[in-house]
């Protein structure tokens, strides 16, 4: 066979072409959570439980009726009857009636007919008479110098996270924050892209694996491109494979080449300058498969070789006896031997491509710095570590803005890209100042898009379809309140609106809502009035919601139907106060046995085989961000829309 020469130089741009061609994915693997880490989630992950599970206490002191404490203060306290304890971690046998308070510990569950809970440094226990009997009983009074709302310092069930909330997106690398979020959640494993295989063949008759006998008389020296290309696929989320030392040996490089092809997504040599050798790879490679480019006009990397390699045989069995799974064909790229051309060809044309099958973004500094989107305040005066996102304005210029749904949430870090340190003398940080964010990992990736607003199942398919997205299920007043402070590139808001916004509407939908039954209506609960008129437990959403305002309009014409004001029949809901966050979280309370009604939506009823009671249709809109609307994540989402 006559001696293969460069061909004609191609571009690096070719060069990156030809590369982007192979198709280096490895599949899918199923992991457990102690080996997900890095690793890139294939499907959405949705909440199957509320986080917490319960309502718990916030801190320690009293669980109560908020009503008793009405008009309460350092002055004039409540008296209540202290009747049981609650610790964390065990259930309530206990009851609290009116003018009764039950002793809590922080994270413990709340006590069945409490709705609120004091701490205990606004209270005092006086063990005597209680002030109106006859003498000591042993008695214990609990005297509360504050007044508190229902839901004050309670974290109810789905608080941190609502069953059927969209936890996690495709494509999400998994970092630490993200394992707690999944533990947190139950999931004992999830399913992640396969890391590429990636083959490392090593050539040349010079070279010595470390660890082995050195002749420098002959010229040997140690193998060092083996070592640093595997260290480079392993960062690039790739998973090398050492094979044997080939030599020049044409039958052994040949056979080398062969196994790895059977076995690996990618194969990788470095040398193989002789001519024998080059001889072997292009016989391999054109009787295998296809040779793409020979040569490629970039200093240092000129003799860089691209093609692919078929399969030729079954795979070798793996070390614990099985047959590893045929990868049908592999990507085959030739490096230069010099080990600094080697690693600046790799890291400049294969390791993007490994990153990019792997899901691995690009590696980014541990520390950037942008722009405060809000002011935010820091009164605490003492050192704080405030979570931060990261996104980008219509100029693609960095934002940085708060993240924080307390101390007991674990989305406060899973939303969040990294902390900035507030000093204790800092009263608060001005729009537009610029801080610096020490990111949770040099690897951390912005989102390409950043949105707030009304939770909705079909919000969650149409993210799906984005690139890296970040959402945040606030509300649709909250949503609209951080749309007008420019933070988001896109809000979206469902119900009537109170008032204008300066935003572009990006597109609608119509969702079906109403009230959610239990299986079969045995309350035989036909609408609104009948919500009103019976003795039903109810659950409400949260005042952010659209849902409990398109609720409100409804029961004021109800009430302006019958004369009477909207007072008159909310107080005759029982439950209406206290709203739960997301859409399905109300109606798991139906299916735990704690409510007999709830406010949601027909595709949430259907999705857990309950039934509906329809009070009407409701538009969800998706507005955007006037400054924003160039973004290219922007211009996606809106394109998607019209899809």
């Amino acid at each position: 066979m006559d001696r293969k020469e460069f061909r004609d130089l191609a571009s690096p741009a070719e060069a990156r072409e030809a590369i982007d061609s192979l198709s280096l994915e490895g599949g899918v693997d199923r992991v457990s959570l102690a080996e997900a880490r890095g690793r890139v989630l294939l499907a959405r992950i949705d909440a199957e439980l509320d986080v917490p599970g319960f309502d718990r206490s916030n801190m320690d002191g009293y669980a109560l009726r908020a009503r008793d404490t009405f008009g309460a203060d350092e002055a004039d306290p409540a008296r209540l009857s202290l009747v049981g304890t609650v610790h964390a971690g065990e259930e309530p046998d206990v009851t609290v009636a009116e003018g009764e308070a039950v002793e809590i510990s922080t994270g413990a569950v709340m006590p069945e007919g409490a709705d609120a809970m004091v701490p205990v440094e606004r209270t005092d226990e006086d063990a005597g008479d209680g002030g109106d009997s006859d003498g000591d009983d042993g008695t214990v009074d609990v005297l509360v110098r504050t007044s508190v709302a229902p839901g004050d310092n309670v974290m109810f069930a789905g608080a941190d996270v609502a069953a059927g909330e969209r936890a996690i997106g495709p494509g999400t690398r998994l970092t630490p924050r993200d394992i707690g979020l999944l533990s947190a959640l139950g999931r004992e494993e999830v399913p992640v892209r396969a890391k590429p295989r990636v083959g490392i063949v090593s050539t040349g008759d010079e070279l010595v694996r470390p660890g082995e006998p050195i002749e420098s008389a002959r010229g040997q020296i140690y193998d060092v491109n083996s070592y640093t290309i595997a260290a480079g696929v392993e960062d690039a989320g790739g998973e090398p494979v050492l094979y044997p030392h080939a030599g020049d040996d044409p039958e052994e490089m040949e056979r080398v080449l062969r196994e790895a092809a059977a076995e690996c997504d990618l194969v990788l040599s470095s040398g193989s300058t002789s001519a024998s050798a080059v001889d072997v790879i292009y016989r391999v490679i054109e009787e295998q498969g296809e040779l793409l480019l020979h040569g490629v006009g970039v200093k240092p990397g000129k003799p860089m070789l691209i093609g692919r390699l078929e399969d030729s045989g079954p795979r070798s069995d793996d070390a614990a006896g099985g047959s590893i799974p045929s990868t049908g064909e592999s990507a085959y790229v030739g490096l230069p031997g010099y080990p600094v051309s080697a690693m600046m060809v790799f890291r400049t044309f294969v390791a993007p491509a490994i990153r990019e099958a792997a899901g691995v973004p690009e590696p980014a500094s541990a520390t950037v710095t942008g722009s405060m989107a809000t002011e935010e305040r820091s009164d605490q005066g003492r050192l704080r570590l405030m979570p931060v996102g990261v996104t980008t304005d219509g100029n693609g210029d960095r934002l940085v803005y708060p993240v924080d749904k307390g101390s007991g949430a674990t989305t406060s870090l899973a939303e969040a890209d990294g902390v900035v340190e507030v000093p204790a003398e800092t009263d608060y940080l001005e729009a537009g100042e610029r801080v610096d964010v020490r990111l949770f990992s040099p690897d951390v990736r912005p989102p390409t898009l950043l949105g707030v607003g009304e939770d909705d199942p079909t919000l969650n398919r149409l993210l799906d379809d984005l690139e890296n997205p970040r959402y945040l299920s606030v509300g649709t007043r909250p949503g609209l309140r951080r749309l007008r402070n420019g933070v988001p590139d896109f809000a979206v808001v469902a119900g009537p609106l109170e008032r204008d916004v300066e935003a572009s509407e990006l597109g609608r939908w119509t969702r079906e809502w109403g009230l959610i039954v239990e299986s079969g209506n045995p309350r035989e609960i036909e609408g609104l009035a009948d919500l009103v008129a019976g003795d039903h437990r109810f659950v409400n959403r949260t005042t952010n919601s659209g849902l409990r305002t398109s609720l409100e309009r409804a029961i004021d014409a109800l009430a302006d139907e019958r004369d009477v004001s909207r007072a008159t029949l909310t107080e005759a809901i029982d439950g209406f106060d206290l709203g739960l966050r997301a859409h399905e979280s109300p109606a798991r309370r139906i299916i735990a046995g704690s409510a007999d009604v709830a406010l949601g939506l027909r595709e949430t009823a259907d999705h857990l085989g309950l039934e509906f009671v329809s009070l009407g249709g409701q538009p969800v809109r998706v507005l955007g961000a006037l400054d924003r609307l160039d973004k290219r994540g922007v211009r996606e989402l809106a394109d998607r829309l019209e899809d």
